[in-house]
């Protein structure tokens, strides 16, 4: 029933009751139209109590059917506050913990147009709205007690109209989500208690203040010296990046080969002699890689001419020579980076496994064909063909690993060293060991004891059998004629390497089981690369 805010319309509103309790209030809006005499009605009670919010000077300030919308939605927003006597008049609009209705009142603008100057008391708290605050309901400029609390309302709160509720007393905005006013602002909240505006972001609060000061003294400098650090650090990784984008395909920086070794970590040291370190590291790709770093400084021109030499290696492509990856000349160090290789040395080899003559020719071939290409295609290359500098590949490929440019390098040289390379191969080192001379006198015993004591020069561990000892001599024929000065002058290295495929076929003619591998277009392939 619609409160008596029309004393002299409570005949019509009566008749009213019935129906209006019957029904919501939206149906209510809806359905219900206001009876014929309701102009005269109203009009009476302007004259009667022109105070009333809906009267003007001489007639009312709203149409019939909003005035009588507004009776409506008073009479059930009467019965949904519970108000005790919903005739004569109500004093408090009561919604509290009401979600699904709250919303609906605050939007009928025409009742908030027209309050009821009876109203002392409106509470929408605990309601979950949302949006900015509903500034209709401070058209009800006589109220004494509004709580909104405990919602999601944010925005500004409208803190000029507040002014002019000069009878609030009691004002609860906790738990919202309001901008913070201004101090002028915040002046007009000191005549509440201040628990009433709890985390309601309207009041700064003293705590927060404090901390954001704090930040602002210390945190924030800490940042820009942080911010200044991080992108001085990032500049130069960029620099370093750049540097290295600029570089040679082949080059390699300080940088990346420590982070290729761990940082130069023991763990990757595999050898250490007189200025030469060996570290077997990572590359980017995942590649295996042997690195030899020289700590000797060296002249500018003698730095140049690494660069060269190695701008040479890194073209180097044959399955009998190990791959030279790329270089580093940096200010700190020089360095060569090249592939890394799980055999033995041709050495322990030699040594340890006892191999027979079948398999020692194998490697010799190898060997010859690594010689070959050099000499074809990059007769500057030099090269050491000591036991210890050859590697084996675990299929038994030898693979020269130690490369020089020197002004003597010559064909002649190469050749002796093959001289030597063979005969060591074929003999027994082990009975030589009190040879004094070096190499010289190695080569001196074997021209004294050779052809006369030849199964003695041999080693004893191969299988000496009628053509195995015919092979032997072949190759040390061989040898020590790349070895004579004087002969080594007419020997031309297709003619070594022909005879000494010869012996090889012979040999793995002889049973075999690996018969046939050299066989073939051997002859051309040692121009290919891998």
């Amino acid at each position: 029933m619609a409160p008596l805010l029309l004393p002299m319309a409570a005949a019509f509103l009566l008749l009213l009751l019935p129906v209006i309790l019957s029904a919501t209030v939206v149906d209510d809006l809806r359905n219900l139209r206001p009876p014929p005499d309701f102009n005269s009605t109203i009009t009476g009670n302007c004259l009667r109590n022109p105070s009333l919010r809906y009267c003007g000077n001489s007639r009312p300030l709203g149409g019939l059917d909003e005035i009588f919308k507004f009776t409506v939605v008073a009479s059930h927003l009467c019965n949904e506050s519970r108000n005790p006597n919903c005739v004569e008049s109500f004093d408090k609009i009561d919604l509290r913990g009401r979600p699904k209705i709250a919303p609906l009142y605050l939007s009928f603008d025409f009742f908030w147009k027209y309050c009821p100057l009876s109203i002392q008391s409106i509470d929408f708290s605990n309601n979950s709205l949302r949006g900015e605050f509903p500034t209709g309901v401070l058209a009800c400029a006589q109220v004494r007690a509004l709580d909104f609390s405990h919602n999601e309302l944010s925005g500004d709160f409208p803190v000029e109209m507040l002014a002019s509720l000069v009878n609030l007393t009691v004002l609860n905005l906790s738990y919202n989500h309001f901008s913070e006013c201004k101090l002028s602002e915040s002046l007009v909240f000191r005549r509440f208690n201040s628990s009433n505006f709890v985390h309601s972001g309207l009041i700064p609060n003293k705590q927060s203040f404090a901390v954001k000061a704090m930040f602002l003294m210390i945190g924030l400098p800490l940042m820009v010296i942080l911010l200044v650090g991080f992108m001085a650090m990032l500049c130069f990784r960029r620099r370093n990046l750049s540097l290295e984008s600029r570089q040679p395909r082949h080059h390699f920086t300080t940088s990346m080969l420590k982070v290729a070794t761990s940082g130069f970590s023991r763990e990757n040291l595999e050898g250490k002699s007189d200025g030469v370190d060996i570290y077997r590291g990572i590359l980017r790709d995942g590649t295996q890689a042997r690195i030899e770093i020289y700590w000797s400084d060296i002249s500018t021109e003698s730095m140049r001419k690494f660069v060269e030499e190695c701008e040479v290696l890194v073209q180097l492509r044959h399955k009998n020579l190990v791959r030279v990856f790329g270089w580093c000349n940096d200010r700190e160090m020089r360095a060569i980076v090249m592939e890394w290789t799980d055999g033995e040395s041709l050495e322990i080899w030699l040594t340890e496994r006892a191999p027979q003559l079948k398999h020692r020719l194998t490697v010799l071939v190898g060997v010859m064909e690594g010689m070959c290409y050099l000499h074809e295609l990059w007769p500057q290359v030099g090269y050491d063909l000591r036991t210890s500098s050859i590697i084996l590949s675990r299929n038994l490929e030898p693979l020269i690993s130690r490369f020089e440019f020197d002004s003597r390098n010559s064909i002649s040289k190469n050749k002796h060293k093959f001289g030597v390379l063979l005969l060591e191969m074929i003999t027994d080192i082990g009975k030589m060991e009190d040879i004094e001379a070096g190499e010289a006198g190695f080569i001196e015993y074997i021209r004294m004891n050779f052809p006369a004591n030849l199964q003695n020069l041999l080693d004893e561990r191969i299988m000496i059998c009628s053509a195995t000892i015919e092979q032997a001599r072949q190759v040390i024929e061989i040898g020590l004629a790349c070895i004579d000065h004087s002969a080594n002058e007419q020997l031309k290295m297709d003619w070594i390497r022909l005879i000494l495929l010869r012996i090889y076929r012979a040999c793995h003619a002889n049973g075999s089981p690996n018969r046939g591998r050299f066989s073939g277009d051997r002859d051309k392939r040692h121009k290919h690369g891998q």
